[in-house]
């Protein structure tokens, strides 16, 4: 039972423009067991974080709470509650869970505290960009003209931005957009991919190096964040980033100075800092595999780039945009008849935008008939989906990892030790493989001891 004697009352209501546009249902969070006041929150906002570190949204003083606990996210379909790797998990309705929607009325239990969530009937308006475009991107959909508008707004005050989001969906597009609608835009705009530079040169390429600093190094050679001086530095999947390199990132964002390998000087640094990843950052947070002070410096504005599958009413804008630039390419114009347009438009795109561009662009090259529909696989022949190959061997792998792990925890009778030593790779990483595709097994809960 929640106890509904506390009798201090502080109401947070969060800020929300009313302009013409769509609309969010407003709720309300309402701390109802644990130590402290009785704390509430009202808010439309699209993503709302809970947890004990004083930058989530909603913050408990329970150290039993994770930092970044869970968050509660406004889509199309509801309210949903997404557990972000918490110690001592999160229930709801009594029910442990790691993805939830949300009822009208629910009770929500994590660490020994507990809060209430309820909708309001009440909908704030959410501003819409007036433009279908910002920078590179188009859109007609309400979501993205509402994303749109939040950008530039990010863009004028020069505010360090972190872009979330699947691969595909626009990141690097709306890193530029937000450079070219800032102060900076006729300053460089420099992209680093943390991603694809080796562990050992990375720490080069962002902080740069003077001749001999290490083998190879024959002459000096600036960083990035010096290449992009006066203008913005775009850490491209940030959360790869090795750990031990956090350190040196944070302090060059804090004390707005580097220290090139080799060199004894500092040099300082003006920039904007844009970063992207397709992790959930507040999960690595949790795990450890993230800095907490380095993600809080990252995520001054946070932006999250809707998948393809919540903006489909773009698909039809996007073919058309895509077929322009081929036109602009070649000098040739290029046309898909409606059957060849529905059919894109009925298609899942796992791969967001970039699939779909690449799609369109093979289309054109070798006929709809190698694309739209796959054809069915006929006896003793294998097909494969025509994708992009980052988006195809990211699902090999991922197919290949669920039944691996899944027999290798069979053969070792469940135990987690035991398996990582039979997969010769260390505890951490392994688990880090079975929250990956959510195969970890919660605790079970301690029996109560007598007294």
């Amino acid at each position: 039972m929640m106890n509904d004697s506390e009798p201090e009352l502080i109401t947070t209501l969060a800020p929300n423009r009313r302009l013409p546009g769509i609309t969010r249902e407003r709720y309300r969070l309402r701390i109802e067991m644990g130590e402290g006041p009785r704390v509430e929150l009202v808010t439309s906002e699209q993503r709302v974080v809970v947890g004990s570190h004083t930058g989530a949204d909603f913050v408990l003083s329970d150290p039993t709470v994770s930092r970044m606990h869970f968050e509660i996210v406004s889509d199309r379909d509801g309210h949903l509650l997404r557990d972000l790797g918490s110690k001592n998990g999160t229930e709801v309705g009594g029910l442990r869970v790691r993805e939830a929607y949300l009822t009208e009325r629910a009770r929500i239990r994590f660490g020994r505290s507990g809060i209430s969530f309820a909708l309001l009937g009440e909908a704030d308006a959410v501003t819409l960009h007036p433009d279908m475009r910002f920078g590179a991107m188009i859109a007609r959909s309400p979501v993205m003209r509402a994303l749109f508008d939040r950008l530039a707004r990010v863009a004028a005050r020069d505010t360090t931005l972190l872009l979330e989001g699947e691969s595909g969906t626009g990141k690097e597009l709306a890193a530029r957009a937000v450079h070219e609608n800032s102060r900076r835009r006729d300053r460089p705009f420099v992209v680093v991919d943390c991603s694809a530079i080796p562990r050992t040169l990375i720490e080069a390429e962002l902080f740069g190096h003077e001749k001999g600093a290490f083998t190879g190094a024959s002459q000096a050679r600036p960083g990035a964040f010096v290449r992009a001086r006066g203008g913005t530095i775009f850490l491209d999947e940030i959360g790869e980033l090795d750990l031990d390199l956090q350190p040196r990132l944070l302090g060059a964002l804090e004390r707005r100075e580097i220290k090139p390998i080799g060199s004894s000087s500092v040099v300082p640094i003006d920039v904007r800092v844009v970063s992207a990843t397709n992790r959930d950052l507040r999960r690595e947070v949790n795990r450890r595999s993230f800095r907490e002070d380095l993600y809080y410096r990252v995520a001054v504005a946070c932006v999250t780039m809707p998948p393809l599958r919540d903006r489909v009413e773009d698909i039809p804008l996007l073919i058309e945009h895509f077929l322009d630039q081929q036109f602009a390419r070649d000098g040739q114009r290029h046309d898909l008849d409606e059957s060849t347009r529905a059919r894109l438009a009925e298609r899942p795109w796992p791969g967001n935008i970039r699939e779909l561009r690449n799609a369109v662009e093979q289309i054109l090259a070798f006929g709809c008939d190698d694309l739209v529909p796959t054809p069915a696989p006929s006896a003793g022949t294998r097909t494969m989906r025509i994708e992009p190959f980052k988006v195809g061997k990211a699902r090999v792998v991922d197919r290949f990892e669920v039944e691996y792990l899944t027999n290798l925890l069979a053969a070792n009778g469940g135990k987690i030790t035991a398996s990582a030593n039979a997969a010769e790779v260390d505890r951490v990483h392994f688990l880090r493989l079975l929250d990956k595709h959510k195969m970890r097994k919660p605790r079970e809960p301690r029996a109560p001891s007598e007294s």
